[in-house]
């Protein structure tokens, strides 16, 4: 019996060995300054990663597309750490705190690290550690495409005043700003269960009778929800047009009773998404048709000139990037500098 047991164990073993060895064997060897593999368990979790973010599974042709990104990578880094690129820490932290500011702006607040990490997990798939690795490899093979390449990203000219005038031309039935509010708001969050919301609903009554429709008791209460334990929020909404886009986003009764007050006056109790709210609208704009000094977005002082401009030269920088890569990677890829083992590629 004993000799039975330490039998099926042996098998249970070489089994379990087996399936690791088979996770780690190559699918390719890069070896353009030295030989480094990618391995199956690499090769499967960036495919499976790509999957996620595309809610389906890939074909067999976007498989290899994976595939031949990361031999391209692997081969650029390698040559980029030839020729002595590198990428500091500091780089790498002063991306991450961009992408902190930009959630930040979103928010309307400073994320915490636990939510930071969240945000970065759903839009790329991957935990902070993974994400910072992968940051730098991009950044070196950016620097390492820059250096080779710098001659046709120079090339690259400002779009004239005669092609943004034409675009304009082209385009204008498109530069409709549509009627615009912006707002105050005080909001009163559900919390996350039923008691929680019957709180609030208390509370969001309680401020519906303090407020009216007195403008001036609304700022007040907007100053009190801007201090600790107020028990709900108050901020400049930012604007809102009056269109499909936003009205999905906050609802038909929200837009019907925004659009329905005179600038400075106050609403009645509004039962959103997350939320009762109150609000003030604070500056009104009718339906325009912009010209090119017009300001294209509220908010900013871009206008429809500078915008165009942009779109412009950022559709030519597109272009160069794209045929600086793949100049790039053509030159890489000249004599083989990998193996790929075909028989590895199936799981």
């Amino acid at each position: 019996m004993k000799r039975v047991v330490s039998v099926m164990l042996l098998g249970m073993l070489l089994e379990t060995t087996g399936f690791a060895q088979s996770d780690l064997q190559p699918v390719v060897i890069v070896r353009l300054t030295k030989s480094e593999p990618i391995t199956l368990k690499q090769y499967r979790t960036e495919v499976e990663r790509m999957e996620k973010q595309a809610g389906r599974s890939l074909d067999t042709a976007e498989r290899r597309q994976v595939l031949d990104v990361m031999i391209n990578e692997k081969l650029a880094i390698q040559a980029a750490e030839r020729d002595k690129i590198i990428v500091s820490d500091n780089e790498i932290n002063q991306q991450i705190q961009n992408l902190r500011t930009s959630l930040m702006q979103r928010a309307g607040r400073q994320p915490t690290d636990a939510e930071f990490a969240i945000a970065i997990r759903n839009e790329t798939g991957l935990e902070i550690p993974a994400f910072r690795e992968q940051l730098r490899r991009q950044l070196i093979t950016q620097k390492y495409l820059l250096s080779k390449k710098q001659n046709l990203f120079n090339s690259i000219t400002p779009p004239t005043e005669t092609e943004i005038v034409n675009t304009y031309t082209l385009a204008k039935t498109q530069f409709i700003r549509p009627e615009t509010v912006r707002f105050s708001m005080i909001q009163v969050p559900f919390g996350t269960d039923t008691a929680a919301k019957a709180k609030a609903k208390e509370l969001a009554d309680r401020l519906i009778r303090e407020i009216g429709s007195n403008p001036a008791k609304f700022d007040e209460a907007m100053i009190r929800g801007q201090t600790p334990n107020s028990g709900y929020q108050a901020g400049d909404g930012g604007y809102l047009p009056r269109n499909l886009e936003a009205q999905q986003v906050v609802g038909p009764d929200f837009i019907n009773t925004a659009f329905n007050l005179k600038q400075g006056e106050v609403s009645k109790l509004i039962e959103g998404a997350r939320g009762y709210q109150i609000i003030k609208v604070t500056e009104t704009y009718e339906q325009k048709s912009l010209e090119l000094d017009d300001v294209f977005q509220l908010g900013t002082r871009m206008t429809v000139r500078e915008y165009i401009g942009n779109a412009l030269l950022q559709e030519r920088q597109q272009s160069v990037l794209e045929r600086a890569t793949q100049e790039l990677v053509t030159e890489l890829r000249t004599g083989n500098p990998f193996q790929i083992f075909e028989n590895n590629l199936k799981w």
